[in-house]
């Protein structure tokens, strides 16, 4: 079964203050996502496998950890996950990074798969997707069933802020995933934006409209 992991460290919680915050601006907006993501991929990578190896300091032969080989995945979820990409790549430099695009249909409101790019070996890696905002759960929901569809087996989803009804539609359609969330929100309001929330990350991120 997955575990939800909601962050209270601190510098998470300062920095998500003022991501919240309507007078922060585009430049400041992303840099903070980018320091969020690092610090969650901190967190998020706690469990990843260990090998011991035997080097040579200056004083003398020692034997010390390393990580074990295990391949990484980062998969962003068009298009503001890719605000959270660069944060956790300065942990993982050879984690190799996949894309998938949705939209929303405006008939039936479901998210529609529009665009997907991923490494080919995805079957042999764990797998982080990344999107800031976990609203109803749609896209969450859809990006992960892609991923399993092509042979994913291990998959973990990190997001910003989470409203309780996304939280609860992911957990329930995918109870094997891992979810990571810096903070957990009060409700989603009648157009489905997240209270209080931060707004629209994928406009806040690139400065649109």
């Amino acid at each position: 079964m997955g575990k939800v992991y909601v962050f209270d460290h601190p510098l998470i919680q300062h920095k998500l203050t003022h991501i919240r915050k309507k007078e922060t601006g585009t430049k400041e907006f992303r840099e903070l996502v980018d320091e969020i993501a690092t610090l969650m991929a901190f967190e998020a990578t706690r469990d990843l496998p260990l090998d011991e190896i035997e080097i040579e300091t200056p004083v003398s032969k020692t034997k010390s950890k390393v990580l074990s080989g295990k391949k990484l995945g980062i998969v962003p979820i068009l298009r503001a996950g890719i605000g959270m990409v660069d944060g956790i790549v300065k942990l993982i430099p050879a984690a190799k990074v996949g894309h998938i695009g949705l939209y929303r249909d405006p008939e039936t409101l479901k998210p529609v798969e529009y665009y997907v790019k991923l490494p080919s070996d995805i079957t042999e890696r764990d797998i982080f997707v990344v999107d800031p905002m976990l609203a109803t759960g749609g896209s969450a929901i859809e990006a992960i069933n892609s991923l399993k569809k092509r042979g994913a087996k291990r998959i973990k989803f990190l997001c910003l802020i989470a409203a309780p009804e996304g939280l609860k539609a992911l957990e329930e359609a995918h109870p094997d995933v891992d979810i990571y969330i810096a903070a957990l929100d009060d409700k989603l309001d009648e157009n489905g934006y997240i209270v209080p929330g931060l707004g629209d990350a994928g406009d806040r991120l690139f400065g649109t409209k």
